[in-house]
């Protein structure tokens, strides 16, 4: 008789240059003891917008008295776990299961996420669970604590600056719009039409009852079909309108014969229903297309599985054309500020006067310069800042008086300050997980794209720290943020 052999347990690894987590403990008490907090002081601000009970039931609740995950330990909060975990997922970009695997073997995760000691045994929670704190945590509540933070971090020597143009304005606000694109498959009309072609086939498999004649669904040639023009290299566009053509013919087909088994008395579940709407809506917008010889239609969609994303033309070079979120953003000393965010091309000008607004009620009083580009300067918000005492950007609309000169010198000067909202755009698109958006759902979406606004609130407020707590705490990376108070 074999015996199996005894697994030997080899000892864990501990590099010689990361901290002991018992050193950590005591290093952070004495450092940050003098002007700095623990990320625990957030709790109550959002423990009154953030429901812990969804979190108890998702989450493996062993008592009521503590929070208990998978984990040994009690946390002190559900809500600032929360927190601290789509926080490390925003600033490293780390999947739904890393970021389970991540906080499992990483001290300082731990720490940051509000353990009350080291444990590595089994992860704190199911992956799936990113899901449900995604959901909870909506941009409405980030963007609360998004001003909690900057309102705490706020010193007197951050003063507004004033260009003189009236005593009662103050301050200046940078606007600009970006695209937040979605991880989804470049939309071609034949690949489209094929996904939705594959969709029905597998409705009429559904619905059909064994015994029974099966509609005819031609799945093989109409495959054929399709390969014979992705194979193509460089296909014609006479080939591209025909295969189109064909496409359309077989899905019309397969429509039919989905009707015809509904009126039968056959039924679907809602998730077939919604995906039979808008299979329906593909199909009436690309046969609009093909039969009026055009490539715009009203609300396109470009996604079976995200039928909510729209193509939105930028007209940046490289980029046309991006399919994804569209958002504003305020840069006000040197922080950022979430705007309108929608996945439906809007046109950015509208929103200047509120975020005018807003800028007025948490400062009580008007800016006195908004810096933006051409496409904000229209007539209703030229209007707008004239009333208000605002001086807005740029040259005067319409020809040049002769007799007037453009102040050249201010000009430049507005142009070099606006650039730094460009540069927290690249950097939110860089380093702050805002470049793609991998999230398949509306409210995870906007999540995603708040979340990432926050953490590059965080990483400028590290740079802002003194140089002992940077030598301390460089390598604790993305840990740090949560003792800024």
């Amino acid at each position: 008789m074999c015996r199996k052999k005894k697994r030997v347990i080899h000892p864990r690894y501990h590099s010689p240059c990361q901290t002991p987590y018992t050193a950590l403990r005591s290093l952070l008490s004495v450092a940050l003891s003098s002007g700095m907090v623990k990320s625990n002081l957030i709790i109550p601000f959002i423990s009154d917008k953030v429901n812990v009970q969804p979190f108890r039931r998702h989450c493996s609740v062993i008592s009521d008295e503590g929070v208990q995950f998978k984990t040994a330990r009690v946390f002190n909060s559900t809500a600032i776990f929360t927190l601290g975990a789509c926080m490390i997922q925003a600033e490293y970009g780390y999947s739904d299961e890393e970021i389970t695997l991540q906080i499992q073997e990483n001290a300082y995760l731990q720490y940051f996420c509000g353990y009350e000691a080291y444990d590595d045994g089994k992860p704190p929670f199911d992956s799936s669970s990113m899901v449900y704190f995604r959901k909870r945590l909506t941009p409405e509540i980030l963007g609360d604590i998004n001003e909690m933070i900057l309102s705490r971090n706020k010193t007197e020597e951050d003063t507004d600056d004033n260009d003189g143009n009236n005593d009662s304005n103050s301050g200046t606000i940078i606007v600009d719009a970006t695209c937040a694109p979605s991880q989804i498959k470049y939309p071609q009309d034949a690949n489209l039409l094929n996904q939705a072609r594959k969709s029905t086939e597998q409705l009429i498999d559904r619905l059909h009852t064994p015994g029974e004649n099966k509609p005819r669904t031609y799945r093989k040639k109409a495959y054929k079909d399709y390969l014979a023009l992705v194979r193509c290299r460089k296909p014609a566009a006479k080939k591209i309108r025909k295969a189109i053509g064909k496409q359309l013919s077989y899905l019309r087909r397969n429509l039919e014969s989905i009707e015809k088994q509904l009126h039968q008395g056959k039924a679907l579940t809602p998730a077939e229903q919604n995906r039979l709407i808008v299979i329906q809506k593909v199909y009436e917008q690309q046969k609009y297309m093909y039969d009026n010889h055009t490539h715009s239609v009203p609300d396109r969609i470009v996604s079976l599985s995200q039928p909510w994303i729209r193509p939105i033309v930028r007209g940046k070079a490289g980029k046309p054309v991006e399919f994804g979120a569209k958002l504003d953003i305020s840069v006000v000393d040197g922080f950022t500020r979430l705007g309108y965010l929608s996945f439906d091309a809007y046109n950015e000008a509208g929103t200047l006067r509120q975020t005018i607004e807003k800028y007025r009620e948490r400062t009580g009083h008007y800016p006195a310069r908004v810096l933006a580009d051409k496409i904000y300067r229209n007539r209703d918000n030229l209007n707008f800042c004239k009333e208000h005492g605002i001086r807005l950007s740029g040259p005067a609309l319409g020809r040049p008086k002769k007799d007037e000169l453009p102040d050249l010198k201010q000009n430049y000067i507005d142009e070099c300050e606006r650039v730094e909202v460009e540069r927290r755009l690249s950097l939110a698109k860089r380093k702050c997980n805002l470049g793609m958006v991998t999230a398949k759902l509306t409210d995870t979406a906007f999540h995603c794209i708040a979340m990432s606004i926050v953490v590059l609130n965080l990483r400028k407020l590290m740079l802002s720290l003194p140089d002992f707590l940077k030598q301390h705490f460089l390598y604790f990376g993305f840990f740090v943020f949560s003792f800024i108070q």
